[in-house]
């Protein structure tokens, strides 16, 4: 699934401008070549590598981001681009569970594919199980905390998931949300759509 959805993206970027490789993603503080470089980091880390830059980084992470980042741009979006490819099929990766790194590349993937308009049928299994990995934990992005008290409901996928006033949409825009994406909130209706709303912002 995880090299599945990378030679997708790496497709849909084939296909920018340069203005838009350089056009801001749904996380603010990255270009969409920042996102597509943040990818190619984490496929090019082990657990190992990790932990010496992020030690390196005084253990701040948004410090270390940034410097594999900048490690992984190339002097242009192609070189970037095919940085990107030569790790599709890699199974390296920092420390953590499996579905994390599912979880890296589909929502990633629709930071950069959102703001420009990109359609994308991803894998309903690939979603569904990033959705259950992402509704339990807090880890970094803070996803459990988000949606707690709240019913989550997917009209596209029989899923759902907590108690209290219902929030529905599609899985992926659930995903998204819970992630911390407010864009996609839009997209959600029911009770609960201000709450999760004001956890977004």
């Amino acid at each position: 699934m995880v090299a599945t959805e990378r030679g997708a993206l790496a497709d849909d970027v084939a296909r920018l401008t340069p203005e838009q490789w350089a056009s801001t993603s749904l996380c603010s503080a990255y270009t969409v070549q920042d996102v597509v470089a943040h990818l190619t980091a984490t496929a090019s880390l082990n657990p190992g590598t990790f932990l010496v830059r992020f030690a390196g980084s005084g253990f701040n992470f948004q410090k270390f981001a940034r410097g594999e980042i900048d490690r992984h741009l190339g002097a242009d979006p192609a070189a970037t681009l095919a940085a990107f490819r030569s790790v599709q099929h890699s199974t390296s990766s920092p420390p953590g569970p499996k579905p994390s790194w599912l979880g890296e590349v589909v929502v990633h993937s629709e930071d950069i594919r959102r703001p420009l308009g990109i359609a994308h049928a991803y894998d309903p299994d690939a979603v569904r199980s990033v959705a259950d990995f992402y509704k339990g934990s807090n880890t970094l992005i803070g996803a459990k905390n988000r949606v707690a008290g709240l019913t989550l409901k997917a009209t596209d996928q029989d899923w759902s998931h907590g108690d209290g006033p219902v929030v529905e949409g599609r899985l992926l825009s659930l995903l998204m949300a819970m992630t911390g994406r407010s864009a996609h909130v839009a997209d959600l209706s029911g009770e609960g759509v201000e709450t999760l709303r004001r956890r977004t912002t």
